[in-house]
């Protein structure tokens, strides 16, 4: 990802946090009097007369870039193209209003609705096949589409009576990477198990990486049956919300990305499970790819290595016959 200007930075930094919360996290804003307070860090209020975050545990403000680098573990560069890029040149709510007003305006919410899907994926499927995914998918989950002439892959996220209630679009042939706008992050992408009732969930930062451990547990036969569910990003919103629609669940396995960023996110996560009351039953693990950054690499570099031995093997065969 190129860099960033420093222009971008101070409109990163004049983001408006509230909105941006509104609209990525909603589950993490609760009522506190005529302010707001965030859920998973409780010291974290907004005083809506000031119109401004106030950390109280670290006993100064915060803006919009603070909050995804210093609590969402986003690099400075992730953290600017996801205030200044893709959504916010579409939400301009996002961005801070004249200092001079003294009420906050909550951003016009559009109604969700998926983007028009393609009669044919062939781009879509041959760009997962590029990334070594080659297994089948559940209806409805995975499409090909157009966002402004470009070829997309969108990966919906349903409610429990197969609702779409999310959808995020990845780039066949660039950069683009974005949720569709009026998603509801409680119901991120979710890969559901062949068998109804698990009690197992695993958890991926991206709906690519968990299409990539349902393909390597049809490589090497895991005999492993559970939901795969990503977060769309680093926010744990989407488990907790999905935790409070399986009850049943008792196992989680955190697949985060094997970089500084996510291992961070993971033990986060898990910190957070285990003080919860409601989820002290569950067990919790972090298994980060053994090969790879991401499970998606992990995959490239097991049929990287199957290919290898297939190859291998032929040549023996070959001298064997002659």
């Amino acid at each position: 990802m190129p860099g960033v200007t420093k222009e971008q930075i101070q409109a990163a930094r004049e983001a408006d946090l509230f909105a941006y919360l509104q609209f990525h996290e909603p589950g993490v804003l609760k009522r506190d009097g005529p302010n707001y307070r965030h859920k998973e860090h409780d010291s974290l209020v907004y005083v809506t007369g000031k119109r401004y975050w106030y950390w109280n545990s670290r006993g100064r403000s915060i803006n919009a870039l603070d909050y995804l680098i210093q609590i969402r573990g986003y690099g400075l560069v992730d953290a600017v193209h996801t205030l200044v890029g893709g959504e916010i040149q579409q939400a301009p709510a996002y961005r801070s209003t004249a200092a001079t007003e003294c009420v906050h305006k909550e951003p016009e919410k559009k109604p969700f609705s998926l983007p028009w899907a393609r009669r044919c994926a062939t781009s879509a499927v041959s760009y997962l096949q590029r990334r070594g995914i080659s297994r089948c998918f559940r209806e409805g989950l995975f499409y090909e589409a157009r966002y402004h002439g470009e070829p997309v892959c969108v990966f919906v996220g349903k409610d429990d009576a197969g609702k779409a209630k999310f959808a995020c679009m990845r780039s066949i042939t660039g950069s683009l990477r974005k949720d569709v706008y009026g998603s509801n992050k409680e119901y991120s992408f979710c890969y559901p198990p062949r068998n109804p009732g698990s009690r197992h969930v695993a958890v991926f930062e991206a709906p690519i990486d968990a299409l990539s451990h349902a393909t390597l547990q049809g490589l090497e036969g895991w005999k492993w049956d559970g939901y795969r569910l990503s977060l769309g990003g680093t926010s744990h919103v989407a488990l907790i919300a999905f935790l409070e629609r399986h009850p049943e669940i008792r196992r989680v396995n955190l697949y985060m990305d094997n970089d500084l960023g996510g291992l961070k996110n993971a033990r986060r996560i898990k910190a957070m499970l285990h003080e919860d009351h409601r989820f002290k039953h569950i067990r919790v693990g972090i298994n980060p790819p053994r090969s790879g950054k991401d499970y998606n690499e992990k995959l490239l570099h097991v049929t990287e290595k199957m290919k290898d031995h297939q190859q291998q093997c032929r040549q023996k065969q070959a001298a064997i016959s002659i």
